[in-house]
């Protein structure tokens, strides 16, 4: 479910007119609803029930602080993969005691800032970070909490290249590594070793793969009880897929929960997971103008947006549906719809059956909240578009439009350029 309709003839989030933001805001814009982020988060964490979960948003999919901040206040942490995704999820009003920080490429500086700020847990991915954690702890006199994430060689998601958990992928170590790095770091101690991390892929429409890897971790969080090492917690990652409109709903998180529920049945353990896209996607949308149509055999509509803000469909042939702010009429017809980007690849859609749309009208993008505005860029020297949230019948601006203007003012000339001839 999410909170955006027609209401009265035109397209709300929640109870403000898109149209109305997009006049008093410019397009393109991000526009996000609180109720829908609230929701989303309840529906997922109350499927647990009263289970010893953490619930930690992955900051990758909207790391928008308006947005951390309204998880953060319903308990949510955060699941980050830089320095500047946990500072991101501080500002925010995450607990450092409930920040995840992932990834296989962190640097020194970034694990010794992740150890300073106290997270809840660095999940390792190789031997060499194991080892460089291990100094920078030992350095700084702390004991810094882990977990080793675990490759199962099982691979979900919706395209291959959000697919993370095969064999051959840049992440985690085998399950024979992840015993003898834990076994490891338990007799360390300046490392704590609390647990062992999977996430196999996003955007996963089948629970047979996440049961498989879940149930790896089960066997290996026994099989190191069994030779006397305390593990406490298993962190179980992300993925679950959302409904991009054309196809049908993927499991609920009420029947992934019960997945869970069967795989640890009488096992007592912490769970961890990273919700992203399941919590953001659908509580966004991207609101655009139409330009002018080409003439073609089958029209071209030429949008403001472009793939620099919303670059899935670029990379990803990704759908998202559109939907005009004014309430539809007359008969659908088949469009391609594009952006104004120097690139074929800037196209959204092609062969899409839309009602008569012409120029001025205005569209938005559904499910637009994850990876949307977080991957945007200012290709072609376009402004990063603004982000709006609304609550209620109110609604304010979370990030402001960043223009030409002030990208020019991060760059200079060279001094042999700057000089007049």
């Amino acid at each position: 479910m999410n909170h955006f309709e027609y209401r009265g003839g035109a397209f709300c989030c929640e109870g403000v007119k898109l149209a109305e933001i997009a006049e008093a805001v410019g397009t393109p814009c991000y526009v996000y609803s609180t109720a829908t982020l609230e929701r989303h988060y309840d529906v997922f964490r109350s499927a647990f029930g009263t289970r010893d979960v953490l619930v930690a948003f992955a900051v990758k999919a909207n790391s928008n602080i308006a947005v951390l901040a309204t998880l953060a206040r319903k308990g949510a942490g955060a699941d980050t993969v830089s320095q500047g995704e946990i500072e991101r999820a501080l500002m925010a009003g995450a607990p450092a005691s409930k920040i995840i920080f992932s990834g296989v490429g962190k640097t020194a500086e970034e694990l010794t800032f992740a150890v300073k700020a106290g997270v809840h847990q660095i999940n390792v991915e190789s031997r060499a970070e194991l080892e460089l954690l291990a100094e920078i702890a030992r350095g700084l006199g702390k004991k810094a909490p882990i977990a080793i994430r675990v490759n199962p060689d099982v691979g979900a998601g919706g395209h291959e290249k959000i697919s993370t958990g095969k064999g051959d992928a840049k992440f985690g170590v085998s399950p024979e590594q992840a015993l003898a790095l834990f076994a490891r770091a338990a007799d360390d101690p300046h490392l704590h070793a609390q647990g062992l991390a999977v996430h196999i892929g996003s955007q996963i429409r089948d629970l047979a793969p996440l049961e498989a890897a879940f149930r790896v971790m089960r066997s290996l969080a026994e099989k190191l009880r069994g030779d006397g090492i305390p593990i406490e917690r298993l962190d179980l990652g992300g993925g679950l897929g959302v409904p991009y409109f054309n196809e049908p709903d993927p499991p609920s998180p009420a029947e992934y929960a019960a997945m869970v529920g069967r795989v640890f049945d009488g096992f007592d353990i912490g769970l961890s997971f990273e919700p992203g896209r399941m919590i953001a996607a659908n509580a966004g949308v991207l609101v655009s103008r139409v330009v002018r149509l080409q003439e073609r055999p089958r029209p071209i509509v030429v949008l403001d947006a472009a793939m620099n803000d919303l670059i899935r469909p670029a990379i990803y042939d990704a759908y998202h549906g559109i939907k005009p702010l004014n309430q539809p009429k007359g008969a659908e017809q088949a469009y391609d719809v594009v952006g104004p980007i120097c690139e074929t690849g800037d196209t959204f859609t092609r062969n899409r059956m839309l009602p008569p749309l012409e120029a001025g009208d205005l569209v938005a993008f559904m499910t637009a909240g994850a990876y949307g505005a977080v991957m945007a860029s200012t290709y072609n020297a376009r402004a990063l578009v603004p982000e709006v949230l609304v609550s209620g019948d109110t609604y304010e601006i979370v990030r402001r439009r960043w223009d030409v203007a002030e990208q020019l003012k991060l760059e200079t000339l060279p001094s042999w350029l700057a000089t007049k001839a």
